[in-house]
């Protein structure tokens, strides 16, 4: 599903982000940029050791900022590494430092130069943010980055399951009609 803004693409696909041809990919990373599990773990194991040997010469990342690294031997150029927060109820700045984490995920790639951005959906796997809570920030907030700047063309969220593309779907239907 694509949709048009000011000139640039959101689109959205249900796949494997560490195969995507994007500029930059997006790591839903933890603090320490130390690895871990699903799309952390996922993009390090395709991306090969220079990915973190980078990470480790950063030392890590708060929440709601982002670090740019090689991408290693991904089809990518580069990896974006960002750290969304752990979901507790809501109330504890959640909302915020998500939509921090894909601000400054994008401010990151505009800064850089690069055209395209591949993002998951941060937050909503072992961190657990509900994915409805979830698009609707990261949505809202890629949405009213492309009209404020110029220079990406291209944002796609890669969704891993069925529910989460399904998800996203309604809620970007709902923003954009």
């Amino acid at each position: 599903m694509d949709k048009k803004i000011d000139g640039a693409t959101l689109s959205l696909v249900r796949g494997d982000i560490t195969v995507e041809e994007t500029d930059a990919i997006v790591n839903a990373a933890n603090s320490r940029l130390a690895g871990g599990g699903g799309v952390d773990g996922a993009i390090h194991r395709a991306g090969g050791p220079s990915i973190m040997d980078e990470c480790r010469k950063i030392g890590g990342c708060p929440t709601g900022e982002a670090v740019i690294t090689t991408a290693g031997d991904l089809k990518a150029r580069r990896v974006i590494h960002t750290v969304g927060p752990v979901y507790r109820d809501g109330r504890h700045r959640e909302p915020e430092l998500l939509a921090s984490a894909y601000n400054a995920s994008l401010e990151l790639a505009l800064k850089n130069n690069l055209k395209s951005v591949s993002f998951p959906s941060i937050s909503t796997g072992a961190y657990g943010y509900p994915v409805e809570e979830a698009s609707e920030i990261a949505l809202n907030t890629v949405i009213g980055f492309l009209r404020s700047n110029k220079g990406i063309t291209l944002v796609r969220f890669v969704l891993f399951s069925d529910r989460d593309y399904g998800v996203y779907k309604s809620t970007l239907e709902r923003l954009l009609p």
